[in-house]
């Protein structure tokens, strides 16, 4: 599933009186996104070469609405994550902008352990969550 990181990586442990989003801890989170991003586009171009080798016309129509099913699902995960490709890179841009790791909503610090959850992370789990159930209440 695209928004979960595949790859194992250690998480941080902050040293003794290490100021929040230091130079190493940017420089941690810079890594995991580096390593999605890479991950992420080669599933992309994968997938693209696996539908060019996989393109055959079956003269059974079944057989045929299932590739076709098939192919309209794996390019419906293929969008998402080019949508989350996207994500990272504004991520990434924050880093290099000094603005990563800070809630968008409240100004205060997102946390460590959030962002190696969900490194794109722009809100704190409280502004997440009064987020969700404005969004939920919407939706009724």
């Amino acid at each position: 599933m695209a928004d979960v990181i595949s790859k194992q990586f250690t998480p941080y442990q902050p040293k003794p009186d290490e100021e929040y989003m230091s130079k190493a801890q940017l420089e941690h989170f810079r890594s995991i996104l580096n390593d999605w991003k890479a991950e992420l586009s080669e599933e992309l171009d994968r997938t693209v070469h696996t539908m060019q080798d996989e393109v055959t016309m079956f003269a059974d129509p079944n057989d045929r609405a299932s590739q076709e099913s098939d192919m309209t699902l794996e390019l419906r995960n293929r969008d998402r994550e080019r949508k989350l490709i996207k994500k990272i890179d504004e991520t990434l841009r924050n880093i290099e902008h000094d603005e990563y790791g800070y809630c968008e909503g409240c100004g205060i610090e997102i946390g460590l352990k959030r962002l190696e959850a969900r490194p794109t992370a722009t809100l704190c789990i409280d502004c997440k969550t009064l987020d969700e159930l404005r969004e939920r209440q919407v939706a009724k």
